[in-house]
């Protein structure tokens, strides 16, 4: 699969849909469009890492950062994972054998995903107020 980022828009939310092995070749590409979005001043973000199935310490780095940005800004950031991660907190329902469930294991292994406001589906995400870390 060849990475893809691909944008939308939902309300007041700017949603990234992220395709592919999220590491140290395709992490800048990231980056660069979650600076692009927010340089057009979308402080609501949503990446929607449902179809990525590889995610290295660049990818989760990439994350990091995104979030970094996103709160400098008063902005909100959520996360698009499937069920499946280390620690099993995922809301509403879904599997882990699709994409995604790769990212919500290393982010739970690497004790970050507690850092992110994570949800299963685009609707949930964009519907739900976060919940604290």
């Amino acid at each position: 699969m060849v990475f893809k980022v691909t944008d939308d828009r939902l309300g007041e939310w700017s949603v990234l849909r992220v395709a592919g092995e999220l590491d140290l070749v395709t992490s800048p590409v990231l980056r660069q469009r979650v600076h692009e979005a927010v340089a057009q001043g979308r402080h609501h973000l949503v990446l929607d890492l449902s179809d990525v199935f590889f995610c290295d310490s660049s990818g989760v780095g990439v994350l990091i950062a995104a979030r970094r940005l996103i709160r400098s800004c008063r902005g909100r950031l959520r996360l698009i994972l499937p069920a499946g991660g280390a620690d099993g907190t995922s809301r509403g329902s879904g599997g882990e054998h699709g994409g995604g469930a790769h990212v919500n294991r290393v982010l739970g292994a690497l004790g970050v995903r507690r850092l992110f406001d994570v949800y299963e589906d685009l609707a949930t995400a964009v519907a739900e107020e976060p919940l604290s870390a």
